[in-house]
């Protein structure tokens, strides 16, 4: 699988990275099997949080001998310094290791966290702290809605985090607003090696309330291998993008085969898109700006 260098870290990362809210709720011998799934397909960076269930957990049950294998990356949802630090040393219990590759402000795009997060006590300063401290190597922030563009700029222009992380898929970048605000991150993060990790690559719609919730993932993934290759290829070829793997083991195979696929200039058309989008009925997931989870 191509690796890329993640910004400035110094890490070159695979192009897919594995997204560990998969690992929420199995036991720790299917999260086992995934785990030589990934070596089998070079994948060199994880990415999870204490919210994922005990995905930090069964993670940390590889690090006693696959510690150097992996960028290890986590996350943290409190907003005040006190717990934020409590977090961060939890997750460094829980993943079994002495310092984190990357630690990331989790799901940041709303006006109240973000003034919480970045004021005097907040989760920012500890974050800075375990980072001072050798608990963590580099910072980064995360988003989940339409806002999170515009809300990784403000955070960039606050403090010089190492990445970011936020939705981009073809429904999506079909919203004008949106992609314009993405392309202005992008061309941010290009011009200050900032890392950029694209997350909901394979969405294919929200779930409808009539039909049965087939996978863990809150909304409903594209399935046939084809359809994925072609939705990880437009991603991949449309920026410098790393990205994380949907939160689903039963596809997670299909999504590495498709990233590792991948070779500059194989992405699809715009009108190959347009076709996947009516046969498979995609539809964007924020398409008037709703929250959405993980």
């Amino acid at each position: 699988m191509e690796k890329r260098p993640f910004g400035a870290t110094g890490h070159d990362s695979s192009v897919a990275i594995f997204g560990g809210v998969a690992l929420a709720d199995v036991r720790q011998e299917e999260a086992n099997e995934v785990l030589d799934t990934l070596l089998d397909y070079g994948v060199n960076h994880i990415d999870v949080a204490p919210a994922y269930g005990d995905a930090e957990l069964r993670i940390g049950s590889w690090m006693d001998e696959y510690r150097e294998d992996f960028f290890l990356a986590t996350k943290i949802h409190e907003r005040e310094y006190g717990p934020a630090l409590k977090q961060i040393e939890n997750s460094l219990s829980r993943l079994r290791t002495e310092e984190l590759d990357l630690l990331q402000m989790h799901s940041l795009t709303t006006e109240e966290e973000w003034e919480r997060a970045f004021s005097s006590g907040g989760a920012l300063e500890a974050m800075v702290e375990a980072k001072e401290a050798g608990m963590v190597n580099h910072l980064g922030v995360t988003g989940h809605t339409l806002a999170a563009p515009s809300s990784h700029l403000r955070s960039l222009n606050e403090y010089d985090f190492d990445s970011v992380l936020l939705p981009c898929n073809y429904p999506l970048m079909q919203n004008p607003e949106y992609a314009k605000d993405f392309n202005e991150l992008i061309g941010v993060c290009k011009e200050r090696n900032v890392a950029v990790q694209t997350i909901k690559s394979v969405a294919q719609r929200l779930w409808k309330d009539e039909e049965e919730q087939t996978m863990d993932t809150w909304y409903k993934p594209l399935e046939a291998a084809e359809d994925i290759k072609k939705a990880v290829h437009w991603v991949l070829n449309e920026n410098p993008v790393f990205i994380p793997t949907a939160g689903e083991t039963e596809i997670l195979p299909r999504v590495l085969a498709a990233a590792d696929s991948y070779r500059p200039g194989s992405g699809p058309s715009d009108e190959e898109m347009q076709t996947l989008v009516e046969e498979a009925n995609m539809e964007p997931l924020w398409p008037g700006g709703l929250p959405g989870g993980e």
